[in-house]
């Protein structure tokens, strides 16, 4: 079993055998997370899966402040080294990353990605994770991709991270399709009701899913679980 708190938008903090990763840490910028203070999030690991600044706000002071590793592509871990995160390492897609905690490895995703500056952020990225506890997919920002067939086909994953906010990414529908790619029935949904854009209508999204056999988490600010 894995711990898991909502931090709102697509961030997360995994508890996973008493190591906590951190995905696409973006807080403080988020009025509907006004309530979380980011000095309490004290992470081992920040995985983050492309360079948006609704993605990376705030790598730079948690990852200082805790001495997390970041774990990016060359782009934005290069990147962040150059603000003075010494504790990082590179990936680019197809590569795997063996951790105290599993296995990562780093899928594509179909997005863009340009860092808060205006610099390259290097190709959208999402992680497949091979834990004791579980085997999971985090998507990140993307499209429905036939890529996902080949996480489906490669690994038994058992819930996955999926954006279901549209517009940017991924709706539900799309959301429903790429959970059957990878063949989960369990599905997180993220990327939602941040920002006008991505307003969802939270009974007509937990419908699709019921009708289409999901299990859908949609969980609240703050809201901590085990999955």
């Amino acid at each position: 079993m894995i711990g898991l708190t909502y931090y709102g938008h697509s961030t997360f903090l995994l508890d996973i055998a008493g190591e906590k990763v951190l995905f696409d840490p973006f807080i403080s910028a988020n009025e509907l997370a006004k309530d979380i203070d980011i000095s309490m999030i004290k992470p081992d690991y920040i995985l983050v899966t492309h360079g948006h600044s609704d993605h990376v706000a705030d790598v730079e002071q948690i990852a200082k402040a805790s001495g997390a590793k970041l774990i990016a592509n060359f782009e934005i871990a290069t990147w962040f080294a150059n603000k003075g995160i010494s504790n990082y390492h590179p990936m680019n897609h197809g590569g795997k990353l063996k951790l105290p905690f599993g296995t990562v490895k780093m899928v594509n995703a179909i997005h863009s990605s340009t860092l808060p500056d205006g610099a390259s952020g290097g190709n959208p990225a999402g992680f497949v994770i091979e834990t004791a506890q579980g085997t999971f997919y985090y998507a990140g920002d993307t499209a429905l991709t036939y890529d996902m067939k080949l996480i489906g086909e490669s690994y038994d994953i058992d819930f996955a991270f999926l954006p279901i906010g549209d517009n940017f990414t991924m709706d539900i529908h799309d959301a429903i399709k790429a959970a059957d790619f990878v063949k989960t029935d369990k599905i997180i949904g993220m990327h939602y009701d941040t920002f006008g854009y991505i307003k969802v209508d939270h009974e007509a999204i937990k419908a699709a899913a019921k009708q289409a056999g999901k299990q859908l988490h949609i969980l609240k600010i703050g809201e901590k679980t085990n999955i």
